[in-house]
């Protein structure tokens, strides 16, 4: 008798499948498992129903707002080393991390960082990253991804009851038939269970952590910001420093190129000693005769 039953029970669940394939289109995402009810000695097990406890969701004043942060910082600086240590010494204090950086000194010192803060420090990196360079431009942004985030913590709450419900009936199960299908709708559900946690541990991430992308490079003169005006005096010393630091890195530039070819000197020496050396014994030869 009680195989009659466990029979019509899962053909009632095959057939409930197909129907709540269409039913929860709207509502469940694609590839999530389809099994809702079964039948077992004559009671209906609803594996869809609702958890006791009712999920929070956007509505629910209660539930705290789910808010990405984040932003992006044009910065530029005369003392690019300084500037640079200022900003990993900022992103420490305010227990942030560089998720990842790039240092590129092709046509001048540029950096570029993925600053990872924790949100509610925010608002102080910009605010004293601003105060370390020159701002050339931020760009902030603000997702609110509440409605989504508790509609998926909803699915989750749900799926966890279903597969609860589908072992418990598993673990009642005495038919190798019946089995096999059970043990499928129960991998289906948890491969459902694991894409919806790992969906809300990215949100949870990207919430608890706001995202800024630096970019910072060097200057001589800061844009944007007008100079004092200054003395002839004034004038003649910067023109004197210039000149002076042009001199120096044309001497260095010098002493680097015959670093690089003082094996071409030594022969050129070799060939000018060998040279005089066969011009005096000529001059010599001439002056004997």
């Amino acid at each position: 008798m009680k195989k009659r039953f466990l029979a019509l029970g899962l053909a009632c669940l095959l057939l409930v499948i197909g129907f709540a394939g269409c039913a929860a289109h709207k509502s469940a995402a694609p590839g999530e498992a389809a099994v809702n009810m079964a039948v077992w000695d004559g009671a209906v097990y609803d594996y869809a129903a609702a958890p006791a406890e009712a999920p929070a969701t956007s509505a629910d004043a209660s539930a705290p707002a789910k808010i990405i942060h984040t932003a992006e910082m044009d910065l530029e600086t005369t003392d690019f080393g300084g500037a640079v240590e200022a900003l990993a010494q900022l992103t420490g204090e305010l227990g942030g991390y560089y998720e990842s950086s790039r240092l590129d000194t092709d046509g001048g010192r540029r950096t570029s960082y993925t600053v990872r803060v924790p949100a509610e420090n925010f608002r102080s990196f910009l605010d004293r990253a601003g105060s370390i360079c020159h701002v050339l431009s931020v760009r902030e942004d603000a997702a609110d991804v509440s409605e989504v985030y508790y509609d998926t913590e909803g699915r989750l709450k749900t799926q966890q009851a279903k597969l609860d419900r589908l072992r418990e009936l598993l673990g009642q199960a005495a038919d190798m038939e019946d089995m096999i299908s059970l043990e499928s709708a129960i991998s289906q559900t948890e491969e459902e269970i694991d894409r919806l946690s790992g969906t809300l541990s990215r949100w949870d991430s990207q919430v608890d952590l706001a995202s800024v992308a630096v970019c910072l490079r060097q200057v001589s003169r800061l844009s944007n910001v007008p100079e004092p005006a200054q003395t002839f005096g004034q004038r003649m010393a910067a023109a004197f420093r210039e000149g002076l630091a042009a001199f120096g890195a044309w001497v260095r530039e010098l002493l680097e190129a015959l670093a690089y070819s003082w094996t071409w000197l030594l022969l050129a020496l070799a060939v000018l000693v060998i040279a005089v050396f066969l011009l005096r014994r000529a001059v010599k030869k001439r002056k004997c005769k």
